[in-house]
């Protein structure tokens, strides 16, 4: 795990989330589990890499003294993509989490309302445009219960898609949010 508590895009612009906890660097190994896993259908691989997730988390823990969150959410598919892809693989993460940590993890809180063209390739501005309005909360998140929550993702480029999220989240009156993920590029 990373334990640099900033990197060079969030000190220069401040991200909507508290905390960020990852495996490493979108290198070698890693890159082509993650590869594997999202992209080759290799869904098996959820529970290797969320149990490196998971120590990872334990070392922040033990480090940082980060803070359990009180639910884990996975980032939203928009449902078309979920379906090509046959899964989601954050939501997959999140659930061995789940079980793991003993903390619910919901996939029903936030959804992604508009269907945008896929973030790779993207510079960062463009990135941050393509999700304008892209996510928002479920009927059943209207009175959103959490005031602590950790978002899953598999690769955080930008972070675009994660502010995002954080920002719908900040509105519903989360006081705290931890970005938890298996890569930054």
């Amino acid at each position: 795990m990373e334990n640099a508590l900033h990197c060079g895009n969030c000190l220069q612009q401040e991200p909507a989330w508290d905390r960020m906890v990852i495996i490493g660097r979108y290198n070698e190994p890693l890159s082509t589990l993650i590869h594997r896993f999202k992209f080759q259908k290799q869904f098996q691989l959820d529970r290797t890499l969320a149990r490196l997730l998971y120590l990872a988390i334990r070392e922040a823990r033990r480090n940082h003294q980060l803070p359990l969150p009180e639910v884990i959410l996975p980032v939203p598919l928009h449902h078309v993509r979920q379906w090509q892809r046959g899964y989601n693989q954050a939501d997959l993460l999140a659930h061995q989490l789940s079980s793991w940590l003993k903390i619910p993890a919901k996939n029903d809180l936030i959804i992604r309302a508009k269907r945008t063209p896929t973030q790779r390739g993207l510079s960062a501005k463009d990135r941050r445009q393509n999700l304008k309005n892209a996510f928002q909360l479920s009927a059943k998140a209207r009175d959103f219960p959490y005031r602590h929550v950790a978002l899953i993702d598999d690769v955080i480029t930008t972070g675009a898609t994660l502010n995002e999220i954080a920002k719908l989240l900040r509105k519903a009156n989360v006081t705290h949010i931890q970005v938890w993920g298996l890569a930054r590029t």
